[in-house]
């Protein structure tokens, strides 16, 4: 809603249909209508604010690969030989302090340290350190760069995938895409600028609002794509019996109305809606030919695994990711959940680093292949990470973690990254970032820089302030930059 708008705003939200989603649900035109409504003036997909990018970018567009719950950073990345002489002793009160978690863990008498199951090794030229639960990841480390010394405000789920995807713990601001939308615009005028990849196993604590545009218009936020047992976009196909000719005139009839009231409110959110007309006539004929992988050499199927066949697999999505990316969309997220491992750890994580190693590896090789990976950042990583002591009960062949946000694991590839690095550490226990630590406003600031973006200019007023990706904090990581 635009907040100087003197339409009521029952009136606004009665007349709309709910942003995008709307949109789409109401959007099944032919090319022709498409073409009509472009003649009226309206782009399909937003050129960006003017003055953007700031400087030559080093990425031209990202996959941001999310691993929601919070993966060990213990038992996957962050080698710590000290806790094989701890397992199964208390972790000493002065590494842990007065920290506070959450309240799973309250009543908890004993605190006892668990050293990986899973060897942790060296692989490539650059030694880094990863388990053997990711074998594929292992061989394109050189490729990588690790930052080990990410810090989060929050110990929750939802206010820590909130504040890491939005800036702020508290619901309501665009996310990062959203934000690279409407800053930079889009190179392509038949996809969205923002989409979102869900997987169809693992899902957990993820809701339209990770990728939403929150103030931003509406036409900014992310466009779900795929999913097993659907068409890759809801509603984008006409329905049962009703043809494209009566549908072309239902949606010219509702257009007419759209710029009728358009001309009577100023409201920008009609302008929105306008367009997605157009791009929802565009997606008829881009989306079909995206998910048909029939076009895609056996050789890159391979690499991606057996599961690249299975619409809303993370192979699947992993595939789709590279193949938006390589028809100009400006920011792909793939949302992977699962790695909420409170209990039952061991067996968890080797389902889920199973069913995801392939699938990273598989594209770092296929963009880099492809000559992508000079001008594509991928990121890979959760909301925090977890901790070094049991959570309930240790046995032999069990144990769970609780969440940490105090050091934890991430890491990034391509685009103007430095291959082969690995930035910051945590102690000896993996529990306090104690060697550069990077908070997430250093992280998001250091994205926008990648893409051309001065994080302290890219702004939008709202309610008489200038809010920003980065709030009032960030600094870029210019360590990590090639």
């Amino acid at each position: 809603m635009n907040v100087n708008d003197p339409t009521p705003p029952q009136l606004i939200r009665r007349d709309a249909f709910k942003g995008i989603g709307g949109m789409l649900a109401t959007g099944a035109l032919h090319q022709l209508f498409g073409s009509h409504i472009q003649a009226e003036g309206h782009r399909a997909n937003p050129p960006g604010t003017p003055g953007f990018p700031n400087f030559a970018p080093k990425a031209k567009r990202v996959i941001y690969l999310f691993q929601a719950g919070g993966p060990s950073q213990i038992d996957l990345f962050d080698y710590k030989p000290l806790l094989k002489n701890w397992d199964g002793r208390d972790l000493p009160q002065s590494v842990m302090g007065d920290v506070k978690f959450t309240g799973m863990v309250n009543g908890q008498a004993h605190f006892p340290v668990v050293a990986p199951r899973w060897r942790l090794g060296q692989h490539g030229k650059s030694g880094a350190w990863v388990s053997e639960l990711f074998p594929e990841f292992a061989k394109v480390v050189d490729d990588v760069c690790f930052i080990k010394s990410m810090t989060t405000t929050q110990v929750d789920h939802d206010g820590a995938i909130t504040y890491l995807q939005t800036g702020h713990q508290i619901a309501g601001r665009p996310s990062m895409g959203a934000w690279a939308a409407y800053g930079l615009g889009s190179v392509c005028d038949d996809l969205p600028a923002f989409v979102v990849l869900r997987t169809n196993k693992g899902g957990s604590f993820l809701i339209d609002r990770h990728w939403g545009a929150g103030f931003l218009p509406s036409r900014y936020q992310g466009i779900p794509v795929g999913g097993a047992g659907q068409e890759p976009v809801q509603y984008l196909g006409n329905p049962k019996g009703f043809t494209s000719e009566l549908r072309s005139q239902t949606i010219a009839d509702i257009a007419k109305f759209n710029r009728q009231h358009e001309q009577r409110v100023g409201d920008p959110e009609i302008s929105t809606r306008i367009a997605q007309f157009e791009m929802a006539a565009r997606m008829q004929m881009s989306v079909p030919d995206l998910a048909d992988f029939s076009d895609e050499p056996q050789h890159v199927l391979d690499l991606y695994g057996d599961d690249v066949r299975q619409p809303g697999s993370y192979a699947h999505n992993a595939l789709m990711a590279r193949r938006l990316a390589e028809r100009g969309v400006r920011f792909v997220q793939v949302f992977q959940g699962g790695w909420d491992q409170h209990s039952n750890l061991p067996k968890q994580i080797e389902e889920y680093a199973s069913y995801t190693d392939r699938a990273n590896a598989a594209l770092i090789l296929d963009l880099k292949q492809r000559g992508m990976l000079d001008d594509t950042l991928v990121i890979w990583g959760g909301e925090f990470g977890r901790t070094v002591f049991c959570q309930g009960k240790l046995t032999k062949t069990n144990f769970g973690r609780e969440h940490h946000h105090l050091g934890f694991t991430m890491w990034m590839a391509g685009a103007g990254i430095k291959p082969g690095y690995t930035h910051g550490a945590t102690d000896e226990w993996s529990f306090h970032a104690t060697e550069n630590p990077v908070p997430v406003h250093d992280l998001n600031a250091t994205v926008l820089h990648l893409l051309g973006i001065n994080h302290k200019h890219l702004t939008y007023r709202f309610q008489g302030r200038d809010f920003r990706l980065t709030d009032l904090a960030g600094n870029v990581v210019k360590e990590i930059l090639a």
